[in-house]
């Protein structure tokens, strides 16, 4: 039976996309779950349609963080966290308190999936914070300091 995937279905297709499977597996699984519909031709239409305008959206997206990669390398960023004597952290800076940062500091959105650190960080000191998505690669610079 050919469906139209709603969302992405692993080992079956990405969303938006036509995909060939079993009838008991579309009539019982994937209907039933809302995961896909079945593929007629205004479900086809409106498929394509949805595909364009993710991958606009995509485009859009990926312009924007471009521009705000360019902006924050310029900027810069100050996060304040209680530390002991020797510079550790007691709890660690991760990307939601990285986001938050830069939205309240830069007043710039940027997509919390789209920072990549290694690891939390758990020291003093300036470091500097990988982004990326798809297509878009990119750095910018942040400084944790103490609480007064």
């Amino acid at each position: 039976m050919k469906v139209i995937l709603l969302k992405d279905v692993k080992e079956t297709g990405r969303a938006h996309e036509a995909a060939e499977v079993k009838d008991g597996y579309a009539l019982n699984y994937l209907i039933p779950k809302k995961l896909a519909v079945a593929a007629t031709p205004t479900a086809m239409k409106e498929a394509e349609l949805r595909r364009k305008q993710v991958a606009d959206r995509a485009a859009v997206d990926s312009a924007l963080l471009v521009q705000n990669i360019s902006v924050l390398a310029d900027a810069r960023i100050v996060i304040k966290v209680k530390a002991n004597e020797k510079g550790h952290l007691y709890d660690a800076v991760g990307e939601p308190e990285i986001v938050k940062a830069v939205r309240e500091q830069a007043r710039i959105d940027i997509p919390e999936d789209a920072i990549r650190l290694e690891k939390p960080l758990k020291e003093l000191g300036t470091f500097d914070i990988p982004i990326a998505t798809a297509d878009t690669f990119g750095k910018f610079s942040i400084t944790i300091e103490a609480e007064a």
